[in-house]
């Protein structure tokens, strides 16, 4: 299948197997490091906000670590694959909350802020549903699971409501910064008071160059992926969508996987719990918007019969945890939502 927007002619179909496994595992490298290193750079650029941590993890930083999803999912989406595109974005959001998210509560109990879970949390809620209910509205009108397609009218939809959520956390970040001043009975200062202007420029032109190098090395890696991964695909007759929603859907979470250990060993894990709630938003509104507003996208049947169901469950899971009060995650309840995942890779090695 020929890649229209190819950035390289790599010649993937002319080189051995083992070849091409080399260049999956160096894909994973340039994505894993290249995420790290525009994290690191938005981090930094975002600290001379004074934004809380939880903050920076919802929307920069998940917003740098999606950026993978949303270009192996465009490219896809550009060569008719939309299986792999919307596949990619699905499989993120299952192993984002299945896997990454209950690693983290297996590894140690996660913070609870209610002020920014009743916000972000329920909106990435609420974006699941979305996309499972647009989904099944699809099917329904057009009469059957088969031949199901979404419209670039839903992606334009998608990307206006992308702008109404970096709007409104804008306003929820500010809002932030004082609801915790006035628990603590302080004042907020404002960015940069402790630093001249020109090192405040300076840090700031040093953490751009930083993120623009990393998207960079995502955009490479990215591209270097979905070449070498499709082209095995095709060698071993592996369906698009089981493809997408495994091997793909998990290679372009290891930023949101690096990101949570990271935040566990730096004893940050308030960045692991942002960085899963804004990635699964953004892997709806901005990676299926952008894919579908490129180019309308056929759903594969297995999404209504698998893919949606397990992601919706995760979702509920989830849901069921922000609303039941209490300061923390506990430790066991990673263990249910570690176990649908698990079922879940099970029932796929079924259909191989």
């Amino acid at each position: 299948m020929t890649y229209a927007l190819s950035i390289l002619d790599l010649g993937l179909p002319d080189l051995p197997t083992w070849l091409l496994a080399v260049g999956v595992v160096i894909a994973f490298a340039l994505l894993g490091f290249g995420a790290d290193r525009s994290v690191t750079g938005a981090a930094r650029l975002a600290r001379a906000l004074g934004v809380p941590k939880v903050i920076i993890g919802a929307t920069i930083i998940s917003l740098g670590t999606t950026s993978a999803e949303a270009f192996v999912s465009v490219a896809a989406a550009f060569r008719g694959e939309g299986d792999l595109a919307l596949g990619n974005a699905v499989g993120s959001i299952i192993v984002d909350t299945g896997f990454i998210f209950a690693l983290g509560c297996l590894f140690g109990d996660l913070p609870k802020d209610p002020f920014v879970l009743r916000r972000h949390g329920l909106t990435k809620i609420s974006t699941d549903t979305l996309l499972t209910a647009t989904l099944f509205l699809l099917a329904w009108f057009h009469g059957g699971w088969h031949g199901v397609t979404v419209p670039r009218s839903i992606g334009v939809l998608y990307i206006f409501l992308l702008a109404v959520y970096m709007v409104l956390s804008a306003r929820w970040a500010k809002a932030r910064r004082g609801f915790a001043a006035a628990e603590a009975g302080l004042v907020v200062p404002n960015a940069g008071t402790n630093s001249t202007p020109r090192r405040t420029l300076r840090a700031t032109l040093s953490s751009l160059f930083l993120l623009s190098v990393g998207l960079v090395l995502v955009l490479v890696g990215s591209h270097l992926l979905l070449e070498a991964v499709g082209e095995l695909g095709n060698r071993y007759h592996v369906p698009s969508d089981v493809m997408a929603v495994t091997v793909i859907a998990f290679g372009t979470s290891v930023p949101e996987l690096a990101t949570a250990i990271a935040s566990i060993i730096k004893k940050h894990p308030e960045l692991l719990v942002g960085n899963i709630i804004g990635a699964d938003i953004l892997n709806v509104l901005f990676v299926t918007g952008c894919s579908a507003a490129a180019v309308p996208l056929n759903v594969s049947s297995s999404f209504f019969r698998l893919h949606l169901p397990v992601m919706w469950a995760t979702s509920l899971l989830l849901a069921s945890y922000i609303l039941s009060g209490g300061s923390r995650f506990r430790r066991w309840q990673g263990l249910p939502l570690m176990a649908v995942y698990v079922v879940y890779c099970i029932l796929l090695l079924r259909t191989l």
